[in-house]
């Protein structure tokens, strides 16, 4: 079934392709992809473009709004930031200062007006981003709530492979499930999506609608996200780029190392592949390969209940008594410094305790 727009003058910028799901459910939310580029080194055009795009899924009736990863700031594909090992080049130092300066800090004026955007639309929005923290950057999911208030973020705790050049390291205060009255909502980002005992610490939170924002468009991947969804007895919402070699700079302002000689202005540098799997795992929506697009499903939340019924991996699956995780859930800070009235209150208690026993 298909969702048709209001009428508008200049037309939708992208078609919603595909809708699955039970749209006659009581408990029903309808949930929607972007599959679209980012602009590369130019954020506020890359908002500009997060708000047409959120514009049009409110138009379909979108409830819940998904971005892929690094949307904001941009997924840095075949750059290799001049890095060797033992050496980093006065180039790729410089390709470093132009990412780091296209990306945001959280809180700021970037996320404030993402959380206008959701209040505007009247959507929940799981947004893709480039963190900035002094000079180290986080790929990062910003979540905000239908009334435009930032609920909160989570951070890529092991970035992949040459990633871990660019991007630190999140820890384990910021892997949150947000209970919403849509469901309740996290998120985890690409190839961390992978790690089990992560999963399993969002499974222990009570996520159903499991976000997973990426840049992974092979086909492998989606067998991933089916084992997710079956394993978690949730909903999988998988949102990825589709990028072309025009979507970003031309050489040699930014080169892709290894394949650039190959590529023309059309290639298609990631192929997108955005999913949404029911947690029976079925498949409500794509995977979609054929360009930018909104792709959208209806959740039947009661789904969850009977996916459980057979499997629920924390519950009567767990076997606490022979399995266990421990999570380390405060914020893993390098320097920690107490004030002088907080010693000062120290000496003051252990006076105290002294003179009173």
């Amino acid at each position: 079934m298909s969702l048709v727009p209001p009428p508008r003058s200049n037309g939708p910028l992208f078609a919603e392709v595909e809708m699955g799901g039970d749209a006659s459910s009581t408990t029903s939310v309808l949930a929607t992809l972007v599959q679209a580029s980012t602009v590369f080194y130019d954020t506020a055009a890359t908002l500009d473009k997060a708000e047409r795009l959120l514009a049009e899924a409110a138009e379909y009736g979108s409830q819940l709004v998904v971005f892929p990863e690094a949307f904001v700031g941009g997924y840095p594909r075949g750059s290799n930031f001049g890095v060797t090992i033992g050496n980093r080049t006065d180039k790729g130092k410089e390709q470093f200062r132009k990412y780091h300066a296209s990306a945001i800090n959280v809180p700021g004026p970037e996320v404030e007006r993402l959380a206008a955007m959701a209040g505007k639309y009247k959507v929940y929005l799981v947004m893709g981003v480039i963190e900035r923290d002094g000079y180290t950057l986080y790929c990062t999911v910003l979540f905000f709530d239908s009334q435009g208030r930032f609920l909160g973020k989570h951070r890529k705790i092991m970035p992949t492979a040459l990633e871990r050049i660019i991007w630190g390291f999140g820890d384990g205060s910021t892997i949150p499930v947000f209970e919403t009255p849509i469901g309740k909502i996290g998120a985890a980002i690409c190839w961390e999506n992978r790690m089990p005992l992560l999963r399993t610490a969002m499974y222990a939170k009570g996520i159903e609608i499991y976000c997973a924002p990426t840049a992974d468009s092979r086909d492998v991947w989606q067998a991933s996200m089916t084992h997710i969804a079956l394993e978690g007895g949730c909903f999988v919402l998988s949102a990825n780029q589709f990028c072309r070699r025009a979507d970003y700079p031309p050489s040699p302002e930014y080169m892709f190392y290894g394949t650039e000689d190959e590529l023309t202005p059309d290639s298609v540098v990631c192929a997108g592949g955005s999913v949404i799997i029911s947690p029976s795992g079925a498949i409500l929506a794509g995977p979609h390969y054929e360009g930018e697009a909104l792709i959208s499903a209806n959740l039947d939340l009661g789904e969850i209940a009977r996916a459980k019924f057979d499997f629920d991996v924390v519950g009567h699956y767990s076997r606490p008594e022979v399995l266990s995780l421990i999570v380390r859930d405060v914020p893993a800070k390098p320097v920690t410094f107490t004030s002088a009235s907080e010693e000062n209150e120290d000496d003051q208690s252990k006076l105290s305790y002294k003179v009173t026993h």
